[in-house]
């Protein structure tokens, strides 16, 4: 099997069809079909059921697949290797929680860069379960996400610990308002929703918002409450208008967690990255009310 054939049939998988596959490789449809046709006689199986039009992925396809994502990644990652051991040169993949992108990723970014300054970093956000599927696909080379991870294919390593609190307007206190949350995946929306069934809460509303800013934006004017790490908060251009209250510890205690897939090449730069996020200086926990 050659790289281009496994490299096409990603793209059929992902992109939903032999048309936008050959735009997003930048070739013609007949190349496309050409190589999926050859790959599957390579195989002896079929890769595919064709439904009219559309294409529909055929339990032989679903296991090369997956060969394919680890195939895929191996030569990316033993290219990065080979080359960092000269000029330290590369690409690392780098996912991250929106809110540990917001505050303690740039200055770790800036380090990193420092010291292996021919690698290129690449830095996406999301919640921590679609980080951590995009790791395990091989899509990034590590994310930092909301712990604990346990999985057979993944190494997680804890780099800080920290603790939940309510968060409201100062001074709010109106029992019936929403919870201003992540949309679903995110770490500190399940601790959310959790806290919000065992404290009885007498609304059982969310409000989803993708960014943390505008989440404390809200949380801010009074629109409801929102559960985060406190140095989030004391971080935060709307800290002086927020009041935090101490949760239970089953559900405050959160860790924030490298994760990386058990089979990748090793690299430095994910070595370095995870010696200086454990230096990192933590901002103190104090109360902000």
């Amino acid at each position: 099997m050659e790289f281009i054939a496994l490299r096409t049939f990603q793209a059929v998988v992902e992109e939903g069809g032999i048309l936008s596959a050959s735009r997003k490789l930048n070739t013609v449809q007949s190349n496309v079909t050409t190589r999926i046709k050859r790959l599957e006689e390579e195989l002896g199986a079929e890769l595919f059921y064709r439904k009219g039009r559309g294409l529909e992925l055929a339990p032989s396809g679903k296991v090369l697949l997956e060969y394919t994502r680890q195939l895929l990644q191996l030569e990316s990652q033993a290219g990065a290797a080979v080359r960092q051991v000269g000029e330290m040169s590369g690409e690392l993949r780098i996912g991250s929680m929106e809110s540990f992108a917001a505050l303690r990723l740039p200055p770790l970014l800036k380090s990193l860069r420092e010291t292996h300054r021919g690698v290129d970093l690449f830095v996406q956000t999301d919640t921590s379960a679609a980080l951590v599927e995009q790791v395990l696909e091989h899509k990034l080379d590590c994310a930092f996400v909301g712990g604990p991870v346990r999985h057979p294919e993944l190494t997680a390593v804890d780099v800080f610990e920290d603790q939940l609190v309510l968060v409201r307007a100062m001074h709010q206190h109106q029992p019936n308002l929403p919870l201003i949350l992540f949309r679903e995946g995110c770490a500190y929306r399940a601790r959310a929703l959790q806290w919000q069934q065992e404290a009885g809460y007498q609304s059982d509303d969310v409000m989803e918002l993708g960014t943390l800013d505008g989440i404390l934006g809200c949380v801010a004017r009074g629109l409801g409450y929102t559960l985060m790490p406190r140095w989030i908060v004391l971080g935060n251009r709307h800290c002086d208008e927020l009041e935090t209250e101490a949760i239970s510890p089953h559900l405050a205690d959160i860790s924030t967690t490298l994760i990386y897939h058990r089979n990748s090449l090793p690299l430095k730069a994910i070595e370095t990255l995870l010696e200086q996020a454990k230096a990192l200086e933590i901002p103190a926990n104090k109360a902000v009310i």
